[in-house]
């Protein structure tokens, strides 16, 4: 047997747990947590972090999470917090009692928050068995996902990393790998790739190509509020008025703007300031503007 299977479970009780659970079948790979990476203080804080962090979005529905793996893998505190953060509505039933009922209710939701997040099941780095099987890499990664994509702002831990041993079967026996594995991003990565956004990179290093981007955000603009019968051909102009911006964030976010909460045809200066506050608004709500834009 390979001693890096060996050496990984220094803990009996997860020794046993796996010698007598069927834990992975045939052809199957299973990643795990090592248990020498269990009590890492980076990891025991983003635990304690979310766990708050949970606790605090769903204090009015009187929702409290004391385990990250024993409570979320049924999907109830999951439907609360997708539903309280993200403000869709899941066609699935509230409490699932039953482990057929929990993995229906766990691919819904699981479905729902893929197309929220625009990744392609090759991307995600959970799925239903994982979650429904308490596997705690898997509900991290799934956590940091939600966070990030509701409550960019959020000042997640950074650098939590873990060792994790991945162990598959193969014709002649357990066949295993070790990695460090991150879970939040590498703070000085960020920050190395934060000191120049694209745009400052195009404006210093590559002028040539701006009009080739220019274009692209033309097309890409053209390609969703063409739909209401505009066509855009001037970023600067047709932008300054806020209301090619307004139907853009409508379309994009899939809602509809009350023609009353806008100016549609503004007639000044001040009209065309309200509607260019008002996406800046909609943006912030939405996570995605972090930072000041002066509207004028």
């Amino acid at each position: 047997m390979d001693p890096d299977f060996l050496n990984a479970f220094t803990q009996p009780s997860t020794l046993d747990q796996f010698l007598t659970e069927d834990i992975i079948a045939k052809g199957e790979k299973r990643k795990l947590i090592k248990p020498t990476s269990s009590n890492n203080p980076k990891l025991e804080e983003l635990k304690l972090f979310l766990t708050e962090w949970i606790n605090r979005t769903l204090k009015e529905e009187h929702i409290v999470v004391k385990s990250l793996e024993e409570d979320l893998y049924d999907g109830l505190v999951l439907h609360h917090l997708l539903e309280n953060l993200g403000s869709l509505k899941l066609d699935v039933e509230k409490i699932a009692l039953t482990e057929k009922k929990q993995r229906k209710k766990l691919s819904v939701i699981l479905d729902v928050l893929a197309k929220c997040l625009q990744l392609e099941e090759s991307q995600l780095k959970w799925s239903v068995e994982s979650i429904l099987a308490k596997d705690l890499l898997c509900t991290l990664h799934l956590l940091v996902a939600i966070a990030k994509h509701f409550e960019p702002t959020l000042a997640l831990p950074p650098n939590v990393q873990v060792e994790t041993i991945t162990i598959e079967t193969t014709s002649r026996g357990l066949k295993t790998s070790k990695a460090v594995e991150y879970i939040t991003e590498n703070k000085e990565n960020i920050e190395a790739q934060s000191k120049d956004d694209a745009f400052d990179e195009l404006f210093s290093c590559a002028p040539d190509k701006l009009d080739a981007t220019k274009k692209a955000l033309l097309q890409f603009v053209d390609q969703h509020v063409g739909k209401l019968g505009l066509n855009v051909k001037d970023i600067k102009s047709q932008f300054s008025d806020g209301v090619i911006l307004l139907l853009l964030i409508g379309q994009l976010e899939g809602y509809f703007l009350n023609l009353r909460n806008f100016f549609l045809t503004p007639a000044s200066t001040m009209e065309m300031l309200h509607n260019v506050n008002l996406a800046l608004e909609l943006l912030a709500e939405g996570g995605l503007l972090n930072f000041s834009v002066n509207s004028e």
